[in-house]
């Protein structure tokens, strides 16, 4: 401890008596609650490897800005990138769980932060899995790291996936792009959004799919989602958000590939990667897959 609190005294507004205590989550930040005389702060600390895992920390930074002013994420009141840290105003409230999204008063109210945020200020740098996953997998290869069994057969669908998303791709806009149930924090009367460390300009499409997929969605409230979203009822959308989903799985499981070979943390990094792609794998191998990029063609 005694070497954090020699880091922490370096930050201004942290300066003071103060109370820390470790923040629960975090499979790449080490997120520490700070009280002080002035205030109760959130300090991001860095701990993982950025280049590896393609993270843009000058990104991160003006994106979580960006974010606060949309109303939906917390203040930024200081980053020291020579330190590895970022610090932010806390949200009071309470982390939302899987259940919490598959409740269609909290999806309505968590669908109404994403709109805040994607109607946002443009973010500075731009994100597409399949870009991202194209990196992942040269680092893999490259590493030698171990890929999931099978994982190189379904890039024939993969490139499949890619063709139908781009055929009717809608605008970016400003994405979180990890809307996991943990990165919303609702106060009682508005949900906010956290965690902008792989956020960028995106299809809105992936963000819903990804917090589809990521909370375990059924078909109801993943069409609840949507339908939120657009304000109607869209078969094309519903089956773009399925691809988002897909998308999801595939490229970031190979980010669990990457942390399980490298990151020091006690997780198992491996159950994580494998449970996404088996996810994929039973899109890309299923029945429906061929519908959902037909559907996805739609003018509906």
């Amino acid at each position: 401890m005694g070497g954090l609190e020699e880091l922490l005294d370096q930050v201004p507004v942290l300066s003071g008596p103060r109370q820390v205590e470790e923040l629960p989550g975090g499979l790449t930040n080490l997120n520490l609650r700070v009280r002080t005389a002035t205030g109760d702060f959130v300090v991001r600390l860095t701990r993982s490897d950025a280049a590896l895992l393609d993270i843009d920390r000058v990104a991160e930074h003006a994106n979580t800005v960006a974010a606060a002013a949309a109303g939906v994420g917390a203040p930024v009141l200081d980053w020291r990138p020579d330190l590895g840290l970022l610090v932010l105003g806390f949200l009071e409230g309470r982390t939302l769980t899987d259940a919490d999204l598959r409740d269609p008063d909290t999806i309505h109210r968590g669908v109404e932060a994403i709109r805040r945020l994607h109607a946002g200020p443009r973010f500075i740098n731009d994100f597409d899995m399949f870009h991202r996953q194209a990196g992942y997998l040269a680092t893999v290869r490259s590493r030698g790291f171990r890929l999931p069994a099978g994982y190189d057969a379904h890039a024939p669908r993969w490139d499949d996936v890619r063709r139908a998303l781009a055929a009717t791709a809608p605008p970016t806009v400003p994405c979180n792009n990890d809307l996991l149930a943990a990165n919303f924090i609702d106060d009682g009367e508005r949900v906010w959004l956290i965690d902008y460390e792989y956020s960028g300009n995106n299809d809105p499409a992936f963000e819903l799919g990804n917090t589809v997929t990521e909370c375990d969605l059924d078909e109801h409230s993943t069409q609840s989602l949507v339908r939120g979203y657009l304000g109607r009822e869209s078969r094309a959308w519903l089956a773009r958000v399925r691809l988002g989903a897909l998308c999801s799985e595939y490229g970031w499981s190979l980010w669990g590939v990457i942390q399980a070979a490298t990151s020091p943390l006690e997780f198992d990094f491996e159950a994580w990667a494998l449970t996404r792609y088996e996810k994929a794998a039973r899109t890309f191998t299923g029945t429906g897959f061929a519908r959902l990029l037909e559907d996805v063609q739609r003018d509906d």
